[in-house]
């Protein structure tokens, strides 16, 4: 489920933070669970994405987009870190203080995401011939239900560049399935004959 877009920007303020928090928990936590398969991993990462959020409050413009462009723009960013084993996401890390430590059902919870996310990730094994470029735009788009301006706005490019982005994307992946419909197709036709 999409959560609402907020309307008041995040602040440093620790209420008003904390309400920012809660009504984007759930999308930054499918945006992760979308793109890892460890429940640790993905609560970690999820504590990452909110710790920089509220270290980076101060530079949140509305006058560049939304809220949820913004919070998405970290998302990847503290994600892309991650990846690369930088030393800022290191240090994220480091400075997260107060975790709660997750109980069974809180790693069932997350197992039921990652498990529910799995056939996305076969569907994304097919758009990793992609470029990145096509694929920042289609993951803002399709997974995470961003606008294609606020995705525009989220990667720092115009609303015309992710509207040709994400059209090729879509044409490049219905072509992709049809070529797997069709492999399936003779398979299946070689094993009856």
């Amino acid at each position: 489920m999409q959560a609402e877009h907020p309307l008041a920007p995040p602040t440093r303020d620790p209420a008003g933070f904390a309400a920012f928090y809660e009504q984007q928990f759930d999308t930054v936590l499918g945006f992760v669970t979308r793109r890892v398969d460890r429940p640790h991993l993905a609560a970690d990462l999820t504590a990452d994405i909110f710790v920089a959020a509220l270290e980076n409050a101060h530079t949140y413009d509305a006058r560049r987009g939304a809220p949820v462009a913004w919070l998405h723009g970290i998302a990847r960013n503290v994600l892309s870190a991650h990846w690369r084993g930088s030393t800022r996401e290191q240090h994220a890390v480091a400075r997260i203080t107060g975790r709660r430590v997750l109980d069974d059902q809180d790693i069932s919870a997350l197992v039921e995401r990652i498990d529910a996310a799995r056939a996305a990730r076969q569907l994304a094994a097919a758009h990793d011939a992609l470029s990145e470029p096509l694929r920042a735009v289609l993951d803002l788009v399709v997974l995470d239900g961003l606008t294609t301006r606020e995705a525009a706005q989220a990667l720092n490019i115009s609303a015309a560049t992710a509207r040709v982005r994400l059209f090729r994307a879509r044409k490049a992946l219905r072509t992709s399935g049809q070529m797997r419909a069709d492999h399936r197709e003779t398979v299946v036709l070689e094993a009856t004959q």
